[in-house]
């Protein structure tokens, strides 16, 4: 897909300089860029998700309940 966008000149001088050194193609790196961005957020979205799950709502669990499932987990083999 081809996309146009604005970048800082300084910033497009700097891609371009490591597009060179890598010996790879500006839209490969711009590519590359965007994928690592990508998955760097999208793992806080999954960390953030589970905080929000065993985080708050683990402290409105029954007191047994809690003991239970806690005896459960550390005898599995993470």
């Amino acid at each position: 897909m081809k996309t146009a966008v604005s970048i800082p000149n300084p910033l497009f001088n700097a891609a371009e300089r490591l597009s060179k050194r890598l010996g790879i193609s500006r839209s490969r790196l711009y590519a590359q860029a965007v994928e690592s961005y990508l998955n760097s957020h999208g793992r806080k979205g999954v960390k953030e998700a589970l905080d929000a799950v065993y985080g708050a709502e683990a402290s409105k669990l029954d007191g047994a309940l809690a003991a239970m499932q806690q005896a459960a987990i550390s005898q599995e083999d993470w």
